[in-house]
């Protein structure tokens, strides 16, 4: 296998397992499997697991700044914007996954901690991106909503976040889809 392919196809392994198990419910072993190929090849390419999981976070967040990026240069008000940042969550609820980081927040005591620095970096960018979505659409008159719009924007990641991980206990990605229409239709102005 190819160097940097390989290291890909490790990536891309291992993110479905923390999407799916969390980061603690996978083991090299899982990703060998998987891969046909000896755990000392990925050791190779991935030394130490918390470097994989380190690595793991700096590409998800990378492509979701990437979402981000092409959802502002699409255009369109403050609402059409959070539909589409709520969208991204939808599509990877419907490949029965979570997101990565929320995953990984909930086993947040037992990360290393280069881990927890990239992942709270990760909610850092959301808030940022929510913060100036939010405060836009308060000044044009798209949206309405009292206090500070880092606030909000904080509240509707732990929104969806929760409502991720209940919509897919249950099975059912209409669940969550109720939740964030409701969130952001209080947002209406």
């Amino acid at each position: 296998m190819a160097g940097a392919d390989t290291s890909q196809r490790i990536l891309d392994i291992a993110e479905r397992l923390v999407q799916t198990r969390g980061f603690n419910g996978f083991s090299y072993a899982d990703i060998a499997r998987s891969l046909r190929v000896t755990k000392a090849s990925l050791h190779y390419h991935f030394p130490a697991k918390a470097g994989l999981g380190k690595r793991l976070i700096e590409r998800y967040e990378q492509n979701f700044l990437n979402a981000l990026a092409a959802i502002d240069r699409g255009g369109g008000g403050a609402r059409s914007k959070l539909d589409a940042y709520v969208a991204i969550y939808t599509a990877v609820l419907r490949n029965d996954r979570m997101c990565l980081c929320g995953m990984l927040a909930a086993e947040f005591a037992t990360l290393p901690k280069p881990m927890r620095e990239e992942m709270r970096r990760f909610f850092d960018e959301n808030d940022r991106w929510l913060t100036v979505t939010l405060e836009h659409g308060r000044t044009t008159g798209e949206l309405e909503f009292s206090g500070p719009a880092l606030q909000v924007a904080r509240t509707l990641v732990g929104l969806l976040e929760g409502a991720m991980m209940i919509a897919r206990s249950y099975g059912e990605v209409g669940r969550f889809q109720a939740v964030a229409e409701r969130a952001l239709a209080d947002l209406a102005a």
